[in-house]
């Protein structure tokens, strides 16, 4: 049987609570930093990930293990959490 292999790349939007602008640019690096940790918890490498003062984009190459809407559940719910 042949081996079957895949790639997906997403590119993640979401915003904050009723778009606050509450994103500055003094929290931004670390909010990037600790995204990046989430996604490699998941084995679904970040490429890029910035920010606006209200939304959040993320590139990432999704893990061949997880369906997507886990992960994104996955990364909203540790936002939200801690």
């Amino acid at each position: 049987m042949s081996q079957s292999l895949s790639q997906l790349y997403v590119h993640l939007v979401f915003s904050t609570k009723d778009r606050v602008p509450v994103l500055h640019p003094e929290i931004s690096e670390r909010l990037h930093d600790y995204l990046a940790g989430i996604f490699d918890e998941i084995d679904s490498h970040s490429f890029k990930i910035g920010s606006a003062t209200d939304h959040v984009h993320s590139l990432f190459a999704l893990s061949k293990n997880l369906a997507l809407c886990k992960a994104v559940e996955h990364v909203k719910r540790v936002l939200l959490n801690g």
